[in-house]
């Protein structure tokens, strides 16, 4: 029999006695437990990103880098509120914030603006919002929910993943619709890496993994037009230089021509003389690689992935299940984020429209990437809290 305190799809409803049951709650006390050196590398790299946007502006910080400082600045505000709520009102309110996430997406199809030949945007408030960012922070936060609880006994049951494989391919076929094949991948690999976090069998595993090489040339038959174009370009970019290979041609030069030490701040020539597309969002790491050379380049990719460690360190120092999937998924999305973008202009995968965290011309990415990481920072500063399971938590 279902409990009184659960919905039809096993999940806790929000009611006034368990929040009152939210333990001691000091806005000060936490505020000082907050990890303040996570915070400070978040702040690093948007400085790096508000550098590399005045060079991509011309040497202006009115184009791009003073709107995007703006967003940080509340994105830091968000952030840190968010790390000072409990993971049982994230619990509570990890299903609504699935369904707007869900919502948002099917709006898109609707009324969403299309650019590069996709709908991925939608006006909300005189502003520009891209749902898809938005619905990576959201299945990682009701995954974490929902392997909570069931906990890791019962995940050798096939049935209990039917439940989180739905919620999962929901999102990935809406974007998919948009389309985004690039978001969409991203969002399939972080719901796959929740499974294999929350303690999926590795029999289970071999099963869902065994037909997707057989799903390629399916998957390749129904890609549009333009997305066939990037797999080909990929393969071949010198077989259209000025159209389909332009962007990864380009790309290639600006970073080789930027050798060890780089041509020099705002000195770039395939920058600054604008032969680089898109400069400052999908490929501004290549104005960093053209300006500050192999040193500056390394030198960001060390500090991204120092905040990948350090984000999955925070997930992993949790004593609770929840705070350790949320920190994995969290720290996962902003690796992907990374691994992709930087994959993408090396050439080393086909060109998408992924932008690079913290550094990428983007209100959309930027505010849920910051949303994201208040939900890293919460699993730290509760990560001592005993964290009751599911049957405990429902008698409260």
């Amino acid at each position: 029999m279902r409990n009184r305190n659960m919905n039809k799809f096993g999940f806790l409803k929000p009611n006034k006695r368990l929040l009152r049951a939210e333990p001691d709650f000091r806005p000060m006390a936490r505020l000082l437990q907050i990890n303040w050196i996570y915070v400070l590398l978040v702040c690093v790299m948007a400085g790096v990103g508000y550098v590399a946007l005045i060079s991509a502006g011309g040497g202006s910080a009115k184009a791009f880098a003073a709107p995007q400082m703006t967003r940080f600045g509340f994105g830091i505000v968000m952030m840190i509120a968010v790390a000072l709520i409990s993971p049982r009102v994230l619990r509570l309110l990890s299903v609504p914030i699935y369904m707007v996430s869900i919502l948002l997406l099917g709006l898109v199809l609707k009324i969403g603006h299309v650019g590069k030949g996709a709908e991925r945007w939608i006006n909300l408030a005189g502003m520009q919002f891209q749902p898809s960012e938005f619905a990576k922070i959201a299945l990682v936060l009701v995954l974490a929910t929902w392997f909570h609880r069931i906990g890791n006994e019962r995940m050798g049951n096939p049935l209990r993943l039917i439940p989180p494989a739905i919620l999962t391919l929901v999102p990935v076929v809406l974007v998919l619709k948009e389309p985004n094949l690039g978001t969409a991948t991203i969002i399939g690999l972080i719901g796959a890496t929740m499974f294999f976090a929350a303690g999926m069998r590795l029999w289970q595993i071999a099963i869902l993994v065994a037909p997707i090489p057989f799903l390629g040339n399916f998957v390749y038959s129904h890609l549009h037009d333009y997305q066939k174009a990037r797999i080909d370009t990929f393969l071949h970019p010198e077989h259209d230089p000025l159209g389909a290979g332009y962007n990864i041609i380009q790309s290639k030069i600006a970073l080789g021509s930027g050798g060890m030490w780089g041509e020099g701040y705002l000195h770039g020539s395939q920058g600054q003389l604008n032969f680089l597309p898109e400069k400052q969002t999908d490929f501004i790491f290549t104005m960093i690689g053209e300006e500050w050379g192999f040193v500056g380049g390394i030198t960001v990719i060390s500090l991204l992935g120092v905040m990948t460690l350090g984000g999955m360190l925070i997930a992993l120092r949790s004593r609770n299940q929840f705070g350790r999937l949320l920190g994995i998924g969290i720290a996962m999305d902003f690796f992907l984020y990374c691994a992709v973008n930087l994959s993408m202009v090396m050439g080393a995968i086909p060109v998408g429209g992924v932008p690079l965290p913290l550094i990428s011309y983007g209100g959309s990415a930027m505010l849920t990437m910051m949303f994201g990481f208040g939900l890293l920072l919460s699993s730290w500063v509760h990560r001592n809290e005993r964290d009751p399971g599911f049957e405990e938590e429902k008698q409260i």
